[in-house]
């Protein structure tokens, strides 16, 4: 079962008219417990600030589907390396902190709808070429329309 990292953007896309063709059958896979969802402290807390309606989609997720993922000292410390080589400004140290979790719990993929720091080619192969200079895994990085495919 393939253990899918979910950032917070897609939570949200599951209501966008945008985006929710692709983010309801997509996150209806953890529901029916065909994909393994990452959830991490950080989602946690960035959920916290959505609305209701957001915030309480997670709990449609049977408990059995989900890896509850904390922020660890070794994620923070990735995350600033990708700050620090360049792939995004500091601004953006939330979502290198996705990344790095993701990462570090040999995540199969992350989902994403953020296209400006997460699913950009070029940014993918920035945490990319950081992943591998110091020996993490290569990070499959999504959005769910690309995994559930276009249809």
């Amino acid at each position: 079962m393939e253990r899918i990292y979910v950032d917070t953007s897609v939570f949200g896309g599951y209501f966008e008219p945008e985006f929710e063709q692709w983010t309801k059958p997509f996150v209806n896979k953890f529901i029916g417990g065909e994909y393994t969802l990452l959830y991490s402290q950080l989602t946690e807390i960035e959920l916290s600030k959505a609305p209701s309606h957001v915030r309480e989609l997670i709990q449609r997720i049977p408990p059995a589907s989900i890896e509850f993922l904390p922020v660890t000292d070794l994620a923070d410390e990735l995350a600033s390396r990708y700050v620090k080589e360049n792939v995004v400004g500091k601004a953006s140290i939330e979502d290198c902190r996705h990344i790095a979790i993701a990462t570090l719990e040999n995540a199969d993929l992350l989902a994403s709808w953020n296209f400006k720091h997460i699913v950009n080619v070029g940014r993918i192969r920035g945490y990319n070429s950081v992943n591998y200079k110091f020996g993490h895994k290569i990070l499959e990085i999504r959005t769910p329309r690309d995994i559930m495919g276009d249809f």
